[in-house]
C-alpha cells in the first residue's frame, strides 16, 4: 500500500512563497507521475502540477510561472515551490501518486494565503 505524507502547509501573505513536501513510502520511479492537486472550498479538486517518470513536469494554466515542482528520488520526496501566492491559491493541497490504473493521494495540507 502506498503512503504518501504531505507537509509544509501554512499561513502566507499575498506575494509570499511555500513550500509543500511530499514524502512516498515507495520508490517513486515506481509511479507513472507524481503530482500536486488542491481543493478550495465548495469548488471541485483542481490540477496544479505533476512531474512524470521521466522527470517532465506540466502545471494547471493558474498557477503557470509561479509554482515549480521537483523530486529528490533517493529521498523518495516530491516538492511543489510555490511563489507569488494569491488569495485564491488558498485551498487544501493533496500529493497525488499514478501507477498503472491507480490513483494514490496524501492526507492533505492546508494553505491559506491572507493579509
Amino acid at each position: 500500500q502506498v503512503q504518501l505524507v504531505e507537509s509544509g502547509g501554512n499561513l502566507v501573505q499575498p506575494g509570499g512563497s511555500l513550500l509543500l513536501s511530499c514524502a512516498s513510502s515507495w520508490n517513486i520511479f515506481e509511479f507513472n507521475s507524481m503530482g500536486w492537486y488542491r481543493q478550495a472550498p465548495g469548488k471541485q479538486r483542481e490540477f496544479v502540477a505533476k512531474i512524470t517518470h521521466g522527470g517532465t513536469p506540466s502545471y494547471g494554466d493558474s498557477v503557470k510561472g509561479r509554482f515549480t515542482i521537483s523530486r529528490e528520488v533517493p529521498m523518495k520526496m516530491v516538492y511543489l515551490q510555490m511563489t507569488e501566492l494569491k488569495p485564491e491559491d488558498t485551498a487544501v493541497y493533496y500529493c497525488n501518486a499514478k501507477v498503472l490504473q491507480s490513483d494514490y493521494w496524501g492526507q492533505g495540507t492546508q494553505v491559506t494565503v491572507s493579509s
